[in-house]
Parts: C-alpha cells; sequence; structure tokens
C-alpha cells in the first residue's frame, strides 16, 4: 500500500475547501503512526536471517480480479466483505479472493526470476511481449 497516497490532506483549496477535514487528520497521523515501512523492512531482514525471502505483490485490484475466469471490474465488490463475479458468476468472501490473487501473483514474480525473465506479469494477466534469454 502507499502510505503517501493514503495520508493525503484534505484541506483542499479556498474555492473548494474540504471535508471532514479533522476526521482526515486524525487517520492520517494513525496511518503514519503505524510504521509499516519498518515493519516491512524487519519482516524482510527476518525471512532472510531464517533462509526465507520476502515476495512483494502489487495489490492493485488484487480484490478486483475474479480468480475462476480474471475478469477484473469494481462491479465485481459491490460490498466490502463479499466478492461476485459479474461475468462468470463466481461468489467468494473478498479477502479469500484477494489472498488468491495476491499468491498467484507471488508465484508468478517467483517463476518469473527463477527462469530470468525480464518481468513478472501481474495477477490475472497475459504476457504478449517476448522474454530475452
Amino acid at each position: 500500500m502507499k502510505v503517501r497516497n493514503m495520508s493525503k490532506s484534505a484541506a483542499g483549496t479556498l474555492d473548494q475547501p474540504g471535508r471532514n477535514v479533522r476526521a482526515k487528520s486524525g487517520l492520517n497521523r494513525n496511518i503514519l503512526d503505524q510504521g509499516w515501512f519498518e515493519f516491512r523492512r524487519q519482516l524482510d531482514y527476518k525471512l532472510q536471517w531464517s533462509g526465507g525471502w520476502l515476495v512483494a505483490v502489487p495489490p492493485r485490484n488484487t480484490s478486483r480480479t475474479c480468480p475462476a475466469c480474471g475478469h477484473v471490474s469494481a462491479d465485481n465488490r459491490r460490498t466490502q466483505s463479499q466478492f461476485h463475479c459479474v461475468e462468470c458468476g463466481f461468489e467468494e468472501n473478498a479477502d479469500t479472493v484477494g489472498a488468491i490473487n495476491v499468491l498467484r501473483a507471488g508465484h508468478a514474480r517467483i517463476a518469473c526470476e527463477v527462469s530470468d525473465a525480464i518481468k513478472s506479469p501481474a495477477a490475472g494477466t497475459h504476457r504478449s511481449d517476448s522474454v530475452a534469454a
């Protein structure tokens, strides 16, 4: 997650002042107090120390992509907890769908690193560019 984007100010401009500025300010303070970068750094260090590795996966559309057919749409996730694909009808808990897609993207990234590929594909996409050997 991009902490910088999540903690942007809600103050607005003189022409269009922001709404709920005080609430957003408190949320920003809580987001920045969490120290997510340090947590990730420590996790990576501990995994390397014990022989594992951390695979960072871009989170974009992982909770909107159907693991059954690959269809990506905001309409697939109309509620916070429920996923329903508008293309094929697949239904599951939204957190489970996100976890499946993150796992697949991680496996794809590892496979590309092992095979010396230049780029790794994102979850639910197909590679169209050729890979230099």
